[in-house]
């Protein structure tokens, strides 16, 4: 897999800044913004976040494209609604070419290792001759969810953070658990601020999983990122 950040709003911390001390000021954000160095906008954006005023934060918005990510992790990126996609199309798209992704349960045993690659022969094998006789549309109905694809997702800042809560937990699955700590670690390298304490919650307290809690906090694994 492959996450790159493409795109996000210029100087987002200091926009988010001004837009959060507009609610206290008689200035518009437009002045404030012009006349805050940066050091005041992070530590005024810093006070707010700390106070849990985190709507502030939908003004920034981040681009990712995700790359060779499988139909699983897709299917669970979707369901986050605050969001925009734009994704590989299988209709339109041949997908001859047998791509797809390995769990890491599976490589490490030969065994099923073995018997997971001669399913995948045997299924882009009926694929490729379902595209001789059928539309490749109607072809693409046997390919598995782990087929690779291409997804391009812009969030607000506000909802990264509650993607991060959720996904960067090690209850959440492996694979989109790891495409959620690339994207932290990106989003973190152009704003810091923002995303300092971003992560699942137990980089910030107490873990709300209950029973379920695997006991392991990643704080310190995520201080890496």
């Amino acid at each position: 897999m492959n996450v790159r950040l493409l795109r996000h709003t210029e100087d987002a911390e200091l926009l988010c800044s001004a837009a959060a001390h507009s609610c206290y000021s008689k200035s518009t954000s437009g002045k404030l913004i012009d006349a805050m160095d940066r050091e005041t906008a992070e530590r005024r954006l810093e006070k707010v976040l700390s106070m849990g005023h985190q709507s502030v934060m939908e003004h920034a918005s981040y681009t990712f494209s995700l790359e060779g990510v499988s139909r699983v992790l897709t299917h669970q990126l979707v369901r986050h609604r605050m969001a925009s996609y734009s994704q590989q199309s299988q209709r339109y798209v041949s997908m001859e070419e047998a791509d797809f992704v390995t769990p890491h349960s599976i490589q490490e045993k030969e065994e099923t290792r073995r018997s997971y690659q001669e399913l995948m022969d045997r299924i882009w094998a009926a694929y490729r001759d379902l595209s001789r006789v059928v539309p490749v549309e109607d072809a693409r109905y046997v390919l598995p969810n782990a087929c690779t694809t291409n997804i391009t997702v812009t969030m607000n800042a506000r909802e990264l953070w509650h993607f991060f809560s959720l996904r960067c937990c090690n209850r959440a699955q492996w694979e989109i658990r790891e495409v959620a700590d690339l994207m932290l670690a990106e989003v973190k390298r152009v704003c810091p601020v923002i995303f300092r304490n971003a992560g699942p919650p137990c980089v910030r307290g107490k873990c709300p999983e209950g029973k379920m809690s695997c006991g392991r906090p990643r704080k310190e694994e995520l201080s890496k990122i």
